[in-house]
Order: C-alpha cells, then sequence, then structure tokens
C-alpha cells in the first residue's frame, strides 16, 4: 500500500491573476490616459482647482483693471474702434465723424458723428458690439475706463479660460495654474486688455472654440468607450466599424465661438480651418484606439463629415447673424447698393417680396466684403512699426500704441523728478516669455512627432494658425502692412507650448526622484523671473510716468524703439 508523501515544509502561496478591469475602464484608460481620469479625486485637487484659479485671476484682474483710465486719450486704432462701437450703439449702424474728432470726443463730446452718413469700416460688428456694449454698462463714452472696460472684462476672463483649459489639457491642476498665471503677467495680454482694440476680442473667442474642442474630444471618447463596452459585454464584436455618437454640444459651441471671431476679424477663418482638421484627427486616432478595424474610414463618414456638415454652416449662419444691425438699419454703409444698382436676381430668384428684399440685402452684403477685401489685400501704407512675422515669436518689432515725454512738473511727472518722465503704451510681450516660448517651439514639435502627443499638437495649431498665414501677406510674397500685436490671438498657444515642456519633463521623471526637484526647481525659478520681468516693465504697458532713462534701460534691443 502506497503512503502519501508528506510534505514538511511551507506551502508555496498560488499566484492569482490581477482581475481584468473592465472593457469600459480600460477603454478609458487607453483613450483618456491614467492622468486625465485621476485628475479632481481628491478635495485638495478640487479645491486648488477652483480656488487657485480665481487667485490668478484675481491677478489678471489687478493688472488690467488699475488705472484702466490712463493714458485718458484713445491710442494708436482705438481712434477707429471706440467712436465706431459708440455710433453702433447709438445708431445701429457705424457712422462718419468730422475731421480730427479725437480730441472733442476725449473731452467729452461724444455725439459730433453725422447721423445721416454711414462710415466705410473694414472689419466685421462683433467686436466693436463688445466695445459698444462695454461703454453702456458704464453709462456712456465720457470716460476712458468706458472705451476699455470690455477688453479688460475679456482680458480677466481669458486667464480664467486658460486655466481650466490648460488644467484638462496636461491634467494637472498645478500646470493649469502656471498657465494662467503667464498669460495673467504678459505684456501682449496686459496691453490689449487695456486698450480698446478688437484683436483682444478675436484671441478669446479663439481660445472659448478650442476649449470647447478640448471638452468635445473627452466627451466624444467617454461616450466612445461607453458604446464599444456595451457591444463588447453583450457578446459583440467591435469589428470594422464603431458606434455613432450622437450630436455633440461642444463641438457646436466651438463652431459657435469661431463663428463670432470671424465676426471680430476675418483672421478667425485660419482657426476655423485648424481647428476643425485637428478636431477631425482626434476622432481618427479615438476610434483606432478603440479597436475599430477601419477606423480612418469610419472616423471619416462618422465624424469628419457631420463635423463638416454642422461646423462649417454654422460659423457662416453665425457669421452672417453678427451683421443683423446693418441688415436691419437702412443707413447702414452700402447697405442699398443692388436697389440702387439694379443688382436684379436672377431668373431663378423668386419673386416675392420679402425675397426680393432678401437678394439685393445679400448682394449689397457681398459687394461690401469685395470691397473690404481689396482694402485688406492692398494695404500698403508705410509704418514705423510695421513689422514681418518672422519676427513676432520673439517680439522683434513690438506696436508702440503710445509715448510721451514730459518734463518735471508738467503732465503726469512729478515736479520733484531728477530729469525727464516718459509715458508709453508698448504692445511688447514679457521678454523672457516669448524667448522662452520660441525656444520651446521646434522641441515640442519633434516632442509631438516623436511620442504622437496630442497635447503639443494642439498648441501648436494654435500658433501656426495665428501665425503662418501672415507670411503670405509679407515679402516676399506680399507687402501688406501687418503688425507684430497681431501676435495676441495666438499668445495663449504660446504659453502653452511652454507649458507642454514642463509637463513633459514632470512626467517623465520618477515622483520623489532628484531629477523631479530638479524639474520643480526650474519652473518655478522661470515663473520667478517672468513675474519679475513683467514687474520691470508693467509702466511701459500701462502709462505710468517713468525715468525717462529707466525706460530707454528696458529698450533691450533698437528694434523696440
Amino acid at each position: 500500500m502506497r503512503r502519501a508523501a508528506v510534505s514538511t515544509g511551507a506551502v508555496p502561496a498560488v499566484a492569482h491573476p490581477e482581475p481584468e478591469p473592465p472593457v469600459r475602464d480600460r477603454l478609458l484608460r487607453d483613450l483618456l490616459g491614467e492622468r486625465r481620469l485621476a485628475l479632481g479625486r481628491t478635495a485638495s485637487d478640487r479645491f486648488w482647482a477652483m480656488f487657485g484659479a480665481l487667485l490668478v485671476t484675481a491677478v489678471a484682474a489687478a493688472a488690467r483693471l488699475w488705472e484702466l483710465g490712463r493714458p485718458g486719450k484713445l491710442v494708436f486704432d482705438e481712434t477707429y474702434y471706440v467712436k465706431e462701437g459708440w455710433s453702433l450703439a447709438s445708431l445701429g449702424f457705424e457712422a462718419a465723424w468730422p475731421d480730427d474728432p479725437n480730441p472733442a470726443f476725449e473731452a467729452g463730446d461724444v455725439s459730433s458723428y453725422d447721423a445721416d452718413e454711414a462710415e466705410y469700416v473694414v472689419h466685421p460688428p462683433v467686436g466693436k458690439w463688445m466695445i459698444a456694449l462695454g461703454m453702456r454698462l458704464m453709462g456712456g463714452a465720457q470716460d476712458p475706463v468706458a472705451w476699455r472696460i470690455a477688453s479688460a472684462v475679456i482680458g480677466v476672463l481669458a486667464v480664467f479660460l486658460l486655466v481650466r483649459i490648460a488644467r484638462r489639457l496636461f491634467a494637472s491642476t498645478a500646470l493649469g495654474l502656471v498657465a494662467g498665471l503667464l498669460l495673467a503677467v504678459d505684456g501682449e495680454a496686459i496691453v490689449h486688455s487695456r486698450t480698446g482694440l478688437l484683436d483682444q476680442f478675436l484671441m478669446f473667442w479663439v481660445l472659448v472654440g478650442f476649449g470647447c474642442l478640448v471638452l468635445d474630444r473627452e466627451w466624444a471618447r467617454r461616450r466612445l468607450a461607453d458604446r464599444v463596452a456595451q457591444i463588447v459585454e453583450a457578446g459583440g464584436a467591435v469589428g470594422k466599424y464603431g458606434p455613432r455618437l450622437g450630436w455633440r454640444w461642444w463641438r457646436f459651441a466651438a463652431a459657435v465661438s469661431l463663428g463670432l471671431s470671424c465676426g471680430v476679424k476675418w483672421s478667425g477663418l485660419y482657426f476655423v480651418a485648424a481647428f476643425g482638421l485637428l478636431t477631425v484627427v482626434w476622432d481618427l486616432t479615438a476610434r483606432r484606439a478603440a479597436g475599430i478595424e477601419r477606423w480612418w474610414e469610419d472616423a471619416l463618414v462618422v465624424d469628419a463629415v457631420p463635423a463638416a456638415l454642422v461646423m462649417l454652416p454654422t460659423v457662416v449662419l453665425v457669421y452672417v447673424a453678427s451683421w443683423s444691425a446693418w441688415f436691419a438699419h437702412p443707413m447702414s454703409y452700402l447697405r442699398n447698393w443692388a436697389e440702387v444698382n439694379g443688382a436684379a436676381p436672377p431668373g431663378w430668384w423668386p419673386g416675392w417680396g420679402w425675397a426680393q428684399g432678401a437678394w439685393e440685402a445679400g448682394r449689397s452684403l457681398l459687394e461690401y466684403h469685395h470691397m473690404m477685401w481689396d482694402f485688406h489685400n492692398g494695404l500698403d501704407s508705410e509704418h514705423n512699426y510695421a513689422s514681418h512675422p518672422l519676427g513676432w515669436i520673439i517680439q522683434w518689432r513690438p506696436t508702440s500704441f503710445y509715448w510721451d515725454k514730459y518734463a518735471p512738473g508738467q503732465g503726469p511727472c512729478p515736479a520733484d523728478t531728477v530729469g525727464d518722465c516718459a509715458t508709453a503704451v508698448t504692445s511688447l510681450g514679457n521678454p523672457l516669455l516669448w524667448w522662452l516660448g520660441a525656444a520651446a517651439i521646434p522641441v515640442v514639435l519633434v516632442l509631438s512627432l516623436r511620442y504622437r502627443d496630442w497635447r503639443g499638437a494642439a498648441a501648436l495649431t494654435g500658433i501656426a494658425a495665428g501665425w503662418l498665414p501672415w507670411f503670405l501677406y509679407s515679402w516676399p510674397l506680399a507687402d501688406r502692412t501687418i503688425f507684430t500685436f497681431y501676435s495676441i490671438v495666438f499668445t495663449p498657444f504660446v504659453i502653452l507650448t511652454l507649458v507642454h515642456l514642463l509637463a513633459v519633463g514632470l512626467e517623465r521623471t520618477p515622483r520623489r526622484s532628484a531629477d523631479r526637484r530638479i524639474v520643480v526647481w526650474l519652473a518655478a525659478v522661470l515663473v520667478v523671473l517672468v513675474v519679475g520681468v513683467s514687474a520691470l516693465y508693467y509702466p511701459i504697458w500701462t502709462a505710468m510716468p517713468v525715468p525717462y532713462e529707466y525706460w530707454q534701460r528696458l529698450m533691450l534691443l533698437p528694434s523696440w524703439i
């Protein structure tokens, strides 16, 4: 009889494999990443996400609202947009003004426009309506604060938006706060927040559109994970084609925002094209990551075509709707061009009364747009501060909005000052921030291509849309008069590019390691230095009277003068 062997040693532990996560959780991890899924899980993170954002926004508000009425006169292109906005609010159309109206307007005589004659203006009305809203809320146009309050409020909101966008983009509350702080103290952002120009509103609506698309990306990937998981858990297979996602409200909101950006300036169209391609690429990669076999075909048919059918008509409709006051008021510039010039509708056009009126209005607006197009493409007048876009990224030739010099005891210059005083409003970005951003662009481009990093690609797309098209209007292709201050529209994306480098450095170094501490300390030092540079340059962004020698020392490059 065989005896059973008795073991006197310890019984080895049986290794049990970790249970495989549910299909939906696995898909979400693949589609959004573990860092994004972990964002906001702790009370501390949620607290700093909101309190920190409000704190950074308060810094932005202080920099933008303090002494907003200085200087107390129209600066640079405020001479056009403030007065056009006021006549829009008063009459419903941009009225003509008499010769040299600025002294009277600055003194409080804001009604010297000709109510019987429309002014030929070359930009759509959305930005001017926003300036007009600020003046109406302030009770009139007699105060320089009223001219600029809309720009200031929009600038403060842009900082809050960038905090939230960057937090979601990099799945980090700290990096979101860094991005917002950099925008809060940047010189271009501060100057445009303190002047009644259009480009501030263009930047805002572009940033809103971008933020909506970032939210759409996450919503779409969560919806895709849910629906693919339902198929798999029901015993089916993903197969060649994936599920439909339904109506995408965030994408629709992005189209509305981008339509409004076009209603500020036509250069918003570049962002419509760039962001439209970007959101399609995000859909392509999502379906590929979800395991759909014919992901490229599926995304084009299911996502790209509906995106085009929703976004493009929405942009057009919002843009046309932005001209509603022009349609409504018979005194608007060129409003009755078709009727006066006998531009009859084609034979197939209905002959009903409303249809005839719609044709005449639409044809008149088209003729007006032809005139604006010819103006913009033929603008080649000499200007001291015209600049080639190649230098924009390093702020080679910043635009001077205002400059004056006073002897001691004159104007804002204190009598006890030794030497003359200078007052300036120079649309110069924080030099350290922009030079670091310029250096970061090629690095982020390489990293984005090598690691297929959608975050860096998204930031670079914003820079490309706001910057590269202007090379078509510059030497050697053309010779249009353009300015560095146009770069305000892609300033948030320069900051996102710089923050992306910090994000990569943090993600690729182990926690609590010496390398991680080096990255954190380096980032902290750079942020402190940027804030310090902003403190030095703040006076020449806000027309504070400073010693003339101080202003000279800040002009590091001869091209800044």
